[in-house]
């Protein structure tokens, strides 16, 4: 499982692909409605699995009150409460307007790189932070070559600095979401990972946006 899950980078950049293709055909009528079609390709591509983590550890940290047995508690729980419908819904909205606010050719490659920057995020996560809870969700990058994650890294870092030199913030968002877990919960799960992918992207999304304003 760990030299697959060093191919997330890769499939990220597949992702990012599609989103990017998506998002110029869509722009050539109206930058809103690239944005509304990509965001759409972008859920539709990864079955909103990220988005699910994202609001399973809304709702989770809404209730753990700085409790990890609490937290992995109610992350257990298969329902939707309203931190995590709040979450997507942010998080829809933010994604449609920086989309739409980068929706233009020269954004194009960077969106391809926001998507393998957030995959080797959750490498990275997933190798220095420890397991709260057993499962398959956070098992698979415990014994990832650290090596290849670190090739993997230089990879990226080149190819921003060569289409998109902002884009490698993304190495301090990556850091700054490991520092999040540690310090909150000392530990993450496979919903954090997801969580953490959502998050990346939409902030790499707005170094761009930023970047272009």
């Amino acid at each position: 499982m760990s030299r697959s899950a060093l191919w997330f980078p890769a499939i990220g950049a597949l992702i990012g692909a599609i989103v990017a293709a998506v998002l110029w055909a869509g722009a050539l009528a109206s930058p809103w409605i690239g944005a509304l079609l990509a965001l759409v390709a972008w859920v539709w591509v990864t079955g909103g699995l990220h988005l699910d983590g994202l609001a399973d550890v809304a709702d989770a940290l809404g209730a753990a009150h700085h409790s990890p047995e609490r937290f992995i508690e109610v992350l257990r729980d298969p329902h939707i409460g309203a931190y995590g419908t709040m979450a997507i819904v942010l998080q829809l909205i933010a994604k449609l307007v920086l989309l739409a606010a980068i929706a233009s050719p020269p954004a194009l490659a960077a969106v391809v790189l926001i998507a393998a920057w957030a995959r080797w995020g959750a490498l990275v996560w997933g190798t220095f932070l420890p397991p709260l809870a057993s499962g398959s969700g956070e098992r698979f990058a415990w014994h990832i070559d650290k090596r290849g994650m670190a090739m993997e890294g230089a990879i990226l870092a080149l190819l921003s600095l060569w289409l998109a030199p902002v884009l490698l913030l993304s190495v301090l968002v990556i850091a700054g979401v490991a520092a999040y877990w540690k310090y909150r919960l000392g530990g993450i799960t496979g919903d954090c990972l997801g969580a953490g992918i959502e998050l990346t992207e939409t902030l790499s999304l707005l170094l761009i946006a930023v970047q272009m304003a």
